[in-house]
């Protein structure tokens, strides 16, 4: 199991870099193994750097790392993990697919930091392992591996499966590694180094909480938008909102009027959007099942909504030629079919 104690030290742990990967992520990731070392006195931790062809890789900042080899290069490790970030799903490689499920026979534990959890699904490598994923990318995933337990942790570790949401977060999962495998005395140490003032459990949110992120503390608006963000693919009227939260219709007009400087529907359409904006650049899924994943009763209403907010069409977004293969835009939008159609969208 990932997290256990070495069986000898330094533990040698190998980073395959792909293309736009999460720079913070990955230095969040070696930089609490790089301090352990330091602060002990010991070489506990080693790590290498791997790229599928060897070359150098850049992150989604732009800085490019040199890595010392290509995949077959990445042996002799007892941990592999995949670092990911920007566009994911347009950077895989099938050759990596298949060194991973090379290294998982031969017991390597493998995890993956930001959206490479999206790689090891690819691979067949998650089934039957509960694992997580950056916020961001969270509900695309859901929508291309159905079948996989994903959750909003900040990581996971379930055996020899271990995927971390990203950013700062991998800080996290690797003090939580030191602390199982060489005592929390020497993680606290550590997480003292980097003005971390606590070491924060995978059950910690990913996300900052509504009040902090929407600058409100009015308690029954915050619970409205709750509502609303945990309702995108089956809309809520404005009745159910406000029976939910206690208020009258009127009265939920006025305080969304008040903190946000726009009506409820309006708010309410805006998130359903950005929404469908992830869904469009993250998943091959159809417009139509986009518009239906976030509570439209049509396409065509859906690309009229989504062409008003974003400035231009579903297609465009994909960076899809308007009259790709003699289909005008407007044609390309069929209704949905009259069982789908949800009131209150």
């Amino acid at each position: 199991m990932f997290g256990a104690t070495p069986r000898e030290t330094p533990q040698r742990i190998a980073f395959v870099m792909l293309p736009r990967f999460s720079m913070i992520a990955f230095t969040s990731a070696i930089e609490p193994l790089r301090v352990a070392n330091r602060l002990s006195g010991q070489a506990l931790y080693s790590w290498h750097l791997f790229s599928p062809d060897g070359k150098p890789v850049a992150a989604s900042n732009g800085i490019a790392l040199t890595p010392e080899g290509d995949l077959e290069a990445a042996t002799g490790f007892g941990t592999v993990i995949v670092c990911s970030g920007i566009d994911v799903q347009k950077v895989i490689v099938k050759p990596l697919f298949a060194w991973l499920r090379k290294i998982d026979r031969k017991g390597v534990d493998i995890g993956s930091l930001c959206t490479g959890a999206h790689v090891l699904a690819s691979a067949g490598l998650l089934d039957g392992h509960r694992c997580t994923i950056h916020w961001e990318n969270l509900p695309a995933f859901a929508e291309d591996f159905p079948e996989i337990d994903v959750t909003a942790e900040l990581f996971e570790i379930d055996r020899s499966r271990f995927t971390c949401a990203g950013g700062t977060a991998a800080i996290d999962l690797m003090l939580n590694v030191i602390a199982m495998q060489h005592g929390h005395e020497l993680a606290a140490k550590v997480a003292d180094q980097f003005m971390h003032e606590r070491i924060r459990d995978r059950h910690d949110h990913q996300r900052m909480g509504l009040p902090a992120r929407l600058g409100v503390r009015h308690p029954k608006l915050l619970k409205v938008i709750q509502f609303m963000e945990e309702n995108l693919e089956e809309p809520l009227s404005r009745a159910e909102l406000a029976r939910e939260a206690g208020l009258s219709t009127r009265q939920l007009e006025r305080l969304f009027r008040k903190y946000l400087t726009r009506s409820p529907a309006r708010y309410y359409l805006e998130l359903r959007l950005n929404k469908a904006r992830l869904l469009l650049l993250q998943t091959n899924m159809s417009v139509i099942d986009v518009a239906l994943a976030c509570g439209f009763v049509s396409a065509s209403h859906f690309s009229k909504c989504y062409r008003d907010y974003f400035g231009h069409t579903p297609r465009k977004e994909r960076g899809v030629p308007l009259h790709e293969g003699g289909v005008s835009d407007d044609e390309d939008y069929d209704e949905l079919p009259a069982s789908s159609q949800r009131p209150g969208a």
